[in-house]
């Protein structure tokens, strides 16, 4: 493996990471750790469960909102706060299994403002921005400056607080270091600065709390980090701190996913993880590295050129009413596919778009046939609309 090529399958490590915290603390959220060890001894399988009744490998807020960022970057091609906001009100609306008060708050903020920063709050400082990193880290790898203002911006969306903003960037920081291959003592080092900006985030005496609060998640996430030795470890030993453990998680997970690399994602836990969630970070994550900075200052990578072919293709976006002509459906299925994950698409201004290589690639699974393509896939229910 080329070092380029490490550097994109550390950044997908980061981002399922983030959804394996998510799925897998989601079953001990809100529990003490004495009520897991009563149920579980050590809370270690994605099961499912917990106070949502969640089904086992299902994911909550922290990887959706992470996803309706990635989605909005790649179909914008550059970041546009405006219709991340506007995908946040979208996610909201469709009534999500689990939603915080405070990002609720943010986002009815703009909806009835139109303001794209929560006014300062000293009651702001939970980790609900935090939870959003990864995407963030993808996209801005390589440019500091730019990292930092994507990352005030989709943080203040919801949270405005000096300690959810040193949260969030220090996160990002330490994932990007991560990414290129940064040693422990240097995620040390990342975490230690915020420490010493924020000394409220001292972690050396951990006393146990994993509440909402971020200081308390950060204080969680960084003991385990630097206290075990396999991204497993690491997980298992934040989940079974309870409290707010989806979000304790997802954050540990892309820092540790990132640090550990793909080879120690636990297979059994990527079996159980949500297969259209999986598919669709695996989508999304190299895409979001190849528009990075990073990227853009990198010779072509050694790839086969047939690979390389695929890389650079622009990727288009297409009306529903258009890909509705290309399979031969109606753009009412063109939607419900969107929905059900088998077309990659995003909503803009009031208009449904589709990619144009998930298109081409449905299209391509399906036999090439244009005729019924949408119903003929045999994945899904809509044979008696689209017929």
């Amino acid at each position: 493996m080329t070092p380029d090529e490490d550097v994109h399958t550390r950044a997908q490590a980061a981002f399922l990471g983030l959804a394996l915290g998510d799925a897998l603390g989601a079953t001990t959220e809100f529990m003490s750790p004495a009520e897991i060890r009563g149920k579980y001894k050590v809370h270690r399988k994605i099961r499912g469960g917990g106070w949502l009744g969640v089904k086992p490998g299902q994911v909550t807020d922290d990887t959706e909102m992470s996803l309706a960022i990635a989605r909005v970057v790649l179909l914008r091609g550059h970041w546009e706060l405006r219709l991340i906001a506007d995908s946040f009100v979208a996610w909201m609306k469709g009534k999500p299994i689990d939603i915080g008060s405070t990002v609720r708050k943010g986002i009815r903020h703009y909806m009835n403002s139109g303001e794209l920063e929560m006014p300062y709050n000293e009651w702001d400082a939970g980790n609900g921005a935090a939870m959003r990193m990864a995407p963030v880290a993808l996209f801005t790898l390589g440019d500091e400056r730019e990292l930092k203002r994507c990352t005030l911006q989709q943080a203040r969306l919801t949270h405005n607080h000096v300690l959810s903003d040193g949260a969030c960037l220090c996160i990002g920081r330490m994932v990007q270091a991560a990414i290129l291959g940064a040693d422990r003592a240097t995620l040390r080092e990342l975490a230690s600065k915020l420490v010493v900006k924020y000394p409220t985030f001292q972690f050396n005496k951990y006393r146990g709390n994993s509440s909402g609060y971020v200081v308390d998640t950060l204080q969680t996430v960084f003991h385990y980090l630097f206290t075990t030795n396999s991204f497993e470890e690491c997980l298992v030993g934040v989940v079974n701190q309870g409290g707010d453990a989806d979000t304790t998680g997802a954050i540990a997970g892309m820092i540790a996913g990132a640090y550990y690399g793909p080879e120690q994602l636990p297979r059994q836990w990527l079996r159980k993880l949500d297969k259209q969630v999986r598919k669709e970070i695996e989508y999304l994550s190299p895409r979001l590295v190849r528009m990075s900075p990073w990227a853009e200052r990198k010779p072509a990578l050694a790839q086969t050129e047939v690979r390389g072919a695929e890389m650079m293709k622009k990727i288009e976006l297409v009306s529903a009413e258009k890909a509705a002509e290309q399979l031969n459906t109606t753009p009412l299925n063109i939607l419900m596919h969107v929905k059900r994950g088998l077309l990659k698409g995003q909503e803009c201004e009031g208009t449904w778009f589709v990619m144009s290589d998930s298109l081409e690639r449905f299209a391509a699974e399906n036999g090439g046939d244009k005729s019924n393509q949408v119903c003929k896939g045999k994945k899904c229910s809509c044979a008696t609309s689209c017929g």
